[in-house]
């Protein structure tokens, strides 16, 4: 069973936007999905309760303060949301439950710096060392030079680099709503869903 654990440890680089996302993706192809929060803010579990009864079904999934439930028998894939700050024993024990670590990168120099310091604690440590890691940029206007920079950054760690999304309220609006690109018409979310293929592709992959 995939189980895809979002990290990062600054607060508001689009954490609970990709696990949302991503847990509504794998819902839309079938699959029997469980989405944890190990925030205190719980975006994650708020947006559940927002999801309507006629979209593919998701399920909550208990993240204890300092170890991670085994999800019940039949789930088949699994999406982790963490808090900013996430370190030492919480780290270590959500992200060994973890096959696929994504980290989201905004494009500024201080969350540049706290990604870099992340994944260098990360690559430290032996148990983490099967990890697959990929890398996301958060609400990249690519008109700016702060874009280009993110993607020099990006592209010099020895991470694939998946997707640099772009900015737009859609995202706001289905938070609003517990909706994801997957349960709008493709009209309204098609150079979205563009850009959301390096990591579906990614998220999917063994």
């Amino acid at each position: 069973m995939p189980v895809l654990v979002v990290a990062n440890p600054k607060g508001g680089a689009g954490k609970s936007t990709l696990a949302t996302q991503i847990a509504g993706y794998w819902a839309r192809r079938g699959h029997r999905v469980m989405l944890g929060d190990a925030d205190r803010q719980q975006s994650s579990r708020l947006w559940l309760s927002l999801r309507g009864r006629q979209l593919p079904e998701i399920a909550g999934w208990k993240v204890g303060p300092d170890e991670v439930a085994r999800p019940p028998q039949g789930t088949t894939h699994a999406v982790i949301d963490t808090p900013a700050g996430l370190h030492g024993r919480r780290l270590s024990a959500v992200l060994q439950a973890a096959d696929h670590l994504l980290v989201p990168v905004q494009a500024s120099v201080f969350d540049i710096y706290a990604a870099q310091d992340f994944l260098d604690r990360v690559a430290g440590e032996r148990k983490l060392q099967r990890l697959r890691i990929g890398l996301v940029g958060m609400r990249v206007d690519e008109r700016t030079r702060a874009a280009e920079q993110l993607r020099e950054f990006l592209q010099g760690l020895p991470y694939p680099l998946l997707a640099m999304l772009r900015p737009t309220t859609n995202y706001a609006h289905m938070a609003a709503h517990g909706l994801t690109l997957w349960d709008l018409r493709d009209a309204q979310a098609e150079r979205d869903l563009q850009q959301w293929q390096g990591i579906v592709d990614w998220a999917d992959a063994a």
